[in-house]
């Protein structure tokens, strides 16, 4: 069933209808990250930016090294055992994704929490592969820099998904999702949503 068309100014939730959901360092990070992977990828395609590739790829790796501390250390909704589902719980929000009723979760989603786990993953393998690459041992390696850049096409997928993700979740939900990303404020829950 298809939802009805919206408009704009209805996906900004009223300031006074809203609940606090990611904290300012979840904000700073991931605004941080889409900076510094923009950075490194636009320094690879001859703009004359290519010593920008590896001070982006070693913020790039500062900031997976602190989300992931801030996953273990952090607020609510920063947590990883709040947003990190079962498998089943996984499969069970894709089926319900599939059917066009999902449920509506405070925090991320099941598929969106593991989006977020793949992201910050491939981030990593990213700066680490990177990091080996600048070393007396691997440079020069061709396994490296080939492993390197197919995780470089892997993370591009991985942000379309994400991308993607976040679009039909604004649109089915009537939020804006990238709006809660910078103010960190996303609708108060309603019946039937998931607080947790």
């Amino acid at each position: 069933m298809a939802a009805p068309p919206i408009a704009v100014e209805s996906l900004m939730p009223a300031p006074h209808n809203t609940v606090k959901v990611w904290d300012g360092l979840v904000r700073l990070l991931h605004w941080l990250l889409v900076l510094s992977v923009a950075l490194a990828w636009l320094s690879t395609l001859g703009l004359g930016w290519v010593k920008a590739h590896e001070p982006a790829g070693y913020v790039a790796l500062a900031v997976v090294v602190t989300r992931v501390i801030w996953g273990f250390a952090g607020s609510r909704h920063a947590r990883f055992a709040q947003f990190v589902r079962k498998p089943r719980a996984v499969r069970n929000y894709a089926l319900q994704l599939k059917s066009g009723c999902e449920l509506r979760y405070a925090g991320h989603n099941p598929l969106g929490g593991w989006m977020v786990v793949l992201l910050l993953a491939v981030v990593g393998a990213l700066g680490i592969t990177g990091w080996l690459y600048t070393t007396d041992y691997f440079w020069g390696t061709a396994w490296l820099d080939q492993l390197h850049g197919a995780l470089a096409w892997v993370l591009l997928l991985l942000i379309a998904g994400h991308l993607g993700g976040v679009l039909v979740t604004s649109y089915r939900h009537r939020e804006n999702l990238v709006g809660a990303m910078f103010t960190g404020r996303k609708q108060a829950a309603a019946p039937g949503d998931i607080e947790d």
